[in-house]
């Protein structure tokens, strides 16, 4: 392709999650600036992450959604590109595999004059409907918490290491945590089919490098919620809440008969956004587990934050193993 040409076309859809009779998809029109989350060097890493954060996205722009019985659906992107359909439609249920994930197909609904859409202007998204048999969910952090990224560290000098100069496959998950999440996701009757939610601060320009480290991790397929790069010029109201408590809230509005465990760790924040979530739904949640981080300060703090919480159980790990032990005693797998 020529210094001046443009980059083709392509609509990235948002692992989402629904009900049987909610419809709920997310996405993002953009250029395909062809990242290669396996090139190897400094200069490609360099590169791959210019154009990640770089996007160049399709504003303003009518996109065709059809699900698997060929109902269409319309949506626009807004001035950054994404766009969000939600819906009250019925029979959803019966579109979906044994794993409660539908299908669909998304595409571009006029031709873009001299642009190329890739995949013939087919691409394909899936959306999660939590199956009839499910005990509970897990809504699950994912920095520090699954993945070694280092929010602890001084100017989080390691968060920046890790995630711009380390290929994905380099990138290590925390030891036993792939192999509890899927003891979690299947129960205690073992075919239980517990929906895992995965939510992170983390811009969705990292979608598809984190999407891509779930699975090779073997971790259990789930939606990845993130937020939009906030707008540096935008004051934020007093009141307003961080977008990963805002995702926690939708998923809990979501499946209002479905109780959850939540997990983080206690470099960040998410001990006061899960007391305050757990104070704020009574009863819906099983349990808060908080992984240790190697940070004498901010262990001090979390420590005394739980001291005389006793609302829901919580348990500080040091590693998967011990919050495997509690989830056994108390029969949330088997």
């Amino acid at each position: 392709m020529s210094f001046f040409s443009k980059d083709p076309l392509q609509i990235i859809a948002f692992q989402s999650y629904g009900t049987a009779d909610h419809l709920y998809l997310r996405g993002r029109a953009i250029e395909d600036e062809n990242i290669d989350l396996e090139g190897k060097g400094f200069f490609k890493l360099i590169a791959n992450n210019w154009k990640r954060f770089e996007t160049d996205e399709i504003r303003n722009t009518e996109i065709t959604i059809k699900l698997g019985d060929s109902r269409v659906f319309e949506t626009k992107t807004d001035a950054k590109g994404y766009f969000k359909i939600s819906e009250e439609i019925a029979n959803l249920q019966e579109l979906t595999n044994s794993e409660g994930w539908l299908q669909y197909e998304i595409s571009y609904r006029n031709a873009v004059k001299g642009r190329k859409i890739q995949q013939e202007n087919r691409f394909l998204g899936e959306m999660l409907i939590s199956s009839t048999s499910a005990s509970y969910g897990v809504i699950s952090d994912i920095d520090d918490t699954i993945l070694h990224t280092g929010v602890a560290s001084t100017m989080k000098w390691r968060v920046l290491t890790n995630t711009f100069f380390k290929r994905v496959e380099k990138r290590s998950p925390l030891e036993g945590a792939a192999a509890l999440y899927h003891k979690l996701h299947k129960g205690t009757t073992g075919i239980d089919a517990n929906p895992i939610f995965y939510v992170s601060h983390s811009p969705w320009n990292l979608y598809c490098y984190l999407d891509c480290f779930l699975t090779k991790n073997s971790f259990p397929k789930g939606p990845i919620l993130l937020r939009n790069l906030p707008n540096p010029f935008k004051k934020k109201g007093i009141e307003e809440k961080p977008q990963k408590q805002k995702e926690i809230i939708d998923l809990l509005k979501m499946y209002p008969d479905l109780p959850f465990i939540l997990i983080g760790d206690s470099g960040e924040h998410d001990a006061g956004i899960y007391i305050e979530i757990a104070e704020a739904f009574p009863n819906r949640i099983k349990a808060i587990y908080l992984r240790s981080v190697k940070h004498e300060k901010k262990m001090r703090r979390i420590k005394g934050l739980f001291e005389n919480y006793k609302t829901t159980p919580t348990l500080l790990v040091e590693t998967s193993a011990a919050a495997e032990e509690h989830a056994k005693e108390n029969g949330f797998i088997a």
